[in-house]
């Protein structure tokens, strides 16, 4: 019964790992939407007549970099939930 528990708490504490680890992906995310803001500044800095061309492409840009950070949290919250709940 106790080597149970063991297996059960190691796989509990791979779970927490795991999600956290899933989690870090809004750094990227972040790193992403910061880096794609400043060139979308830079570019209407140098040409003011394309500033609404160049939102348009920069809110699609950030959309794609968010996606990643939402892809991280969800994978976390199904380790969380899922696999973790039918483990406790």
């Amino acid at each position: 019964m106790a080597a149970l528990e063991v297996g059960n708490a190691i796989a509990v504490a791979g779970i927490a790992i795991g999600a956290g680890l899933a989690v870090l992906t809004g750094f990227g995310a972040g790193i992403g939407q910061g880096v794609g803001a400043g060139k979308a500044v830079e570019a209407v800095g140098r040409n003011p007549e394309a500033a609404d061309k160049i939102q348009q492409l920069m809110i699609v840009g950030l959309a794609m970099a968010e996606t990643t950070g939402i892809y991280g949290l969800l994978v976390s919250i199904m380790l969380i939930f899922i696999l973790g709940g039918n483990l406790v």
